[in-house]
């Protein structure tokens, strides 16, 4: 009898998906990639392009934006036509998130103290070149810049392909680096003329781009440290096992690291699954990658739904889809997830190709303490403070005073009392 393609874990044997985003030892390889970049500029960029097998010597490694027009221009029309829908969502819920976000203005004792909310200048946008071209990706990103208001964007990819320009154009990206992992984190982050220095750097990427990111983070904004994709199912007995295979499939040909999972009340449903996955991979073109996916994904038999509930929240999944009877009835009571997808008419797969909310999100249990990306990662929040009526102040004086001396520091305390005079 053939084992099951996804191995079966009783729920007590699911750990949490917490893990460090990167080893030591790719850590260091791309700290020294980085310094060089830092020291040498765009020569060095170039060099590791062209011996990580990103460039050829000698080939344009800048693109600018009348070449990602053309780009655009030679796209068959029906391709062009979904690269632009596809925006057009995504900017739309990003500019719906942006219209969310308000400037504060309160009164204090003597005058007001607000804050106003205000865009960086340049943002690196990473789009992974490795197995496939990811133009979703670079509209997930460089959309949701410009939403946030970013005056200048940059997009990062190693080889990219013509769909890749067309959607920076599509995009309002002013340039692409035709340069992939840690030697284009370096050159975002420190600046490798003609490319500048961003203040933000996002989007999915390879070990080394999330090494390069994990050291670069402090000096610029990063948007997380994310890792191989993940999709966890929590299903009932009503569940379609053809509808669950083929999302799982979706998710395991990203990468042969990505985690399928599925998570259910009713134990029978798992030979169906399993069966409908022999079938499908049968005929998928990317059956060798999906297999070796399967191969590190599970599936957990729970008693009950409080049950499945506390193994999804113990996994914090990329991705949780709710195919269960209730499912919006259900979607409040689960609490950690990069996102969400409600209902078996919400497939993950049209999440990751534009339906309006960002597919770059978090793994490895990073949903517990962060989000996906939006336009809260181009976004400053800028306090200030303005004393109108000193006299009406005197009190905050003093009490910064107080707290000064309980602080051992004078200098504080006599310049707050400056203001008693």
């Amino acid at each position: 009898m053939r084992a099951p393609l996804l191995r079966r874990c009783a729920p007590s044997e699911v750990e949490t998906a917490r893990v460090d985003p990167v080893d030591a030892a790719t850590l260091a390889a791309a700290e020294r990639i980085l310094e060089d970049v830092r020291a040498r500029g765009f020569d060095a960029v170039r060099d590791h392009a062209v011996r990580l097998g990103d460039a050829d010597a000698g080939a344009p490694l800048v693109i600018e934006r009348r070449d990602l027009d053309r780009a655009l221009a030679a796209l068959p029309a029906a391709d062009r036509r979904v690269l632009e829908r596809t925006a057009a969502r995504v900017r739309a819920f990003a500019l719906a998130q942006r219209g969310a976000l308000a400037d504060v203005d309160v009164a204090i004792p003597g005058g007001r103290a607000g804050h106003t909310i205000a865009p960086v200048e340049r943002a690196g946008c990473y789009a992974p070149g490795g197995r496939f071209p990811l133009p979703s990706s670079v509209l997930m990103t460089a959309v949701t810049a410009r939403a946030a208001g970013v005056g200048e964007v940059w997009v990062a990819s190693p080889r990219p392909a013509p769909v890749t320009l067309a959607a920076a154009a599509v995009a309002g990206a002013d340039a692409v680096l035709a340069v992939g992992g840690a030697q284009a984190i370096a050159a975002f982050a420190y600046g490798a003329a003609p490319v500048p220095a961003v203040d933000v750097i996002v989007g999915p990427g390879n070990r080394w781009v999330t090494a390069a990111k994990q050291r670069v983070a402090g000096r610029v904004g990063i948007d997380m440290l994310a890792g191989p994709s993940e999709l966890v199912v929590l299903a009932d007995e009503g569940a379609d096992p053809e509808t669950i295979a083929a999302d799982l499939l979706a998710q395991a040909e990203h990468d042969p690291d990505a985690l399928p999972v599925v998570v259910t009340t009713a134990p029978a449903l798992l030979d169906d699954v399993d069966a409908a996955l022999a079938r499908r991979l049968a005929d998928l073109p990317t059956a060798a990658t999906a297999r070796e996916s399967l191969a590190h994904g599970f599936a957990v038999a729970c008693a009950s739904l409080d049950e499945a509930i506390a193994v999804c929240d113990r996994l914090a999944p990329e991705h949780l889809e709710l195919l269960v009877a209730d499912a919006a009835g259900l979607a409040p009571r689960v609490k950690h997830y990069g996102g969400l997808f409600v209902g078996a008419g919400a497939a993950e797969v049209l999440g990751d190709y534009g339906a309006g909310p960002n597919h770059v999100l978090p793994t490895g249990a990073g949903a517990r303490h962060t989000g996906g990306l939006s336009v809260l990662h181009f976004l400053r929040v800028r306090t200030w403070l303005r004393i109108d009526d000193p006299a009406a102040a005197a009190g905050l004086a003093a009490d910064a005073a107080h707290l000064a001396r309980l602080e051992g520091l004078e200098g504080h305390a006599r310049s707050a009392e400056r203001r008693l005079r």
